[in-house]
């Protein structure tokens, strides 16, 4: 990169687990894309500690399951959740939440929910992204400006002080809430706006778990005589540690202090960061503009409190990708990439609204733990956290390229296979997942030994939509998807089911899911 004008199919605004996501699924497809970042390569701090249930399917699909979730913690390493006055303090209550082992036994994925900070997962999903030849990425590089033409966007870089001139087809902005994309298009924010003015202390402490005894769990919260104030988060699960101080609206005293209150004891760390971040409640209004689309925080932003920010706006980079692919490779619609938004807007507006339902329920919890009638709130510790089987199954009500049927699973607590939502995992063997016959391409099923894919494969074929056709001898999958057919998108999400598909049938099927 010279300065001279380079063309790419499309630029990715962004270097976060959501821009690299973006890039990775694109390279899946073929397309060629380049992320740009302000920054360098180089991970300072955890952000993002969990990696979701539905994120870590995609971990699957990329190749890096198993890395990601060896990374860190023991699978067999308990994960309560323990409220307590301080380490040293009296515990008030325990959420006993079993081991990734004993989890998965029972699961309704082939992947749990994984602990995985961002310093870790980031850089694991970096080099995945960076092994499919059409991804590159420039480190050091602002976006400043950009302008829409028909049929590209002409965005202008600064690097080094020197301008570089790029030309893409689309731009997808992963800038983070602070980004400049969205700002420039106009889009304005809707939502409950800053819930809370938090603060992130990263620390070392090589012995902490031996100097109380409350033993080993996956966060701590300290509930003392303003209620509960803070969370304490084991890293690396042996001397990295993150203490977030739920609300501080004035200015925040050292770290130290933070420390000594959560330890209920002046004990020795070194701090190796101290920040000070707003909490929020925003979701954009729109999340196209032409050829440019948000993704991740520049389209929502959540409390972490549930886990669902990166969880969200990987969900967004793996619905955007195949529908951008579709476009540029002829196939997809004039309808396709507008329901990226028709689609994932909803499901942003309702992780945002479960993610601050999770975060005013702590922030309720009374001082020490007892409401003034004296009436234990153990009882409600269900309410300071999201269900996984919520985040995991997400339904695109209402899709305009999905065909609905007359069932509504949406209160459902077993995989459903209702169009529009994620299609159920189902184990065909050791380690065999109905999630790995999935992308990047439709999957056609047959389900019953009767049941005949040929109309809908060629007339997705005709369309020039790659499809896959896969028999499946299983009782249990037959059950799942209740069909003897489905057509899964490139996505992972159920598009069509039915008992069969002539002709003038199939043709609709394919021209609806293909965005016609």
């Amino acid at each position: 990169m010279d300065g001279a004008r380079s063309d790419t199919d499309v630029l990715i605004v962004g270097a976060g687990p959501v821009g690299l996501a973006t890039a990775l699924e694109l390279g899946l497809h073929g397309v060629s894309c380049l992320i740009v970042d302000r920054r360098d390569a180089t991970m300072r701090v955890p952000k993002t500690t969990m990696v979701s249930a539905r994120n870590m399917e995609f971990c699957r699909r990329w190749g890096i399951a198993p890395q990601v979730r060896n990374k860190v913690w023991d699978e067999n390493r308990q994960l309560d959740f323990v409220y307590c006055e301080s380490l040293t303090g009296a515990e008030i209550a325990r959420a006993r939440t079993p081991c990734y082992r004993e989890q998965r036994i029972s699961a309704p994925s082939p992947e749990v929910s994984t602990h995985c900070p961002q310093l870790y997962f980031d850089p694991m999903l970096k080099a995945r992204a960076e092994r499919e030849s059409a991804v590159s990425s420039l480190y050091g590089a602002e976006l400043v400006d950009f302008t829409q033409e028909s049929t590209s966007v002409r965005a202008t870089l600064m690097r080094e002080g020197e301008p570089i001139s790029l030309r893409c087809r689309y731009l997808v902005a992963c800038d983070g809430a602070a980004g400049v994309v969205r700002d420039q298009l106009g889009i304005e924010l809707e939502g409950r706006g800053d819930l809370a003015r938090s603060v992130n202390v990263f620390f070392e402490h090589p012995d902490l778990v031996a100097r109380h005894d409350k033993g080993w769990a996956r966060i701590y919260r300290m509930i003392d005589e303003s209620g509960c104030w803070s969370e304490l988060i084991p890293i690396d699960g042996e001397r990295l540690w993150r203490l977030t101080v739920f609300d501080e609206p004035g200015d925040p005293p050292s770290a130290e202090t933070y420390l000594a209150r959560a330890f209920g004891a002046a004990w020795p760390a070194r701090v190796i960061d101290m920040s000070v971040w707003k909490r929020r409640d925003y979701v954009a209004r729109a999340y196209q503009a032409g050829r440019v689309f948000l993704a991740g925080d520049s389209a929502h932003q959540c409390s972490p409190t549930s886990g669902l920010g990166m969880a969200t706006g990987l969900e967004d980079a793996v619905n955007l990708a195949w529908k951008i692919a579709a476009d540029l490779q002829g196939w997809g619609g004039p309808g396709l990439l507008a329901s990226y938004e028709a689609e994932r807007r909803p499901i942003g507006l309702r992780n945002v609204a479960l993610s601050t339902q999770a975060f005013d329920a702590i922030r309720a919890i009374p001082p020490h733990g007892v409401n003034e009638s004296g009436r234990s709130w153990r009882e409600d510790l269900a309410k300071y956290s999201t269900p996984e089987f919520v985040k995991l199954h997400y339904v695109y009500e209402a899709s305009p390229i999905c065909l609905p049927d007359a069932s509504d699973d949406r209160a459902a607590t077993a995989p459903f296979a209702q169009p529009g939502a994620r299609a159920p995992h189902v184990w065909l063997g050791p380690e065999r997942s109905a999630l790995d016959l999935f992308g990047p391409r439709f999957t056609l099923l047959a389900l019953e030994d009767e049941a005949d894919p040929a109309p809908l494969s060629e007339a997705l074929a005709r369309r020039g939509a790659p499809v896959r056709v896969v028999h499946v001898a299983s009782p249990e999958m037959a059950q799942a998807y209740g069909c003897a057919l489905a057509l899964v998108r490139p996505d992972g999400h159920v598009a069509w089911r039915g008992a069969r598909a002539q002709e003038a049938q199939a043709r609709l099927i394919a021209e609806r899911a293909c965005g016609c």
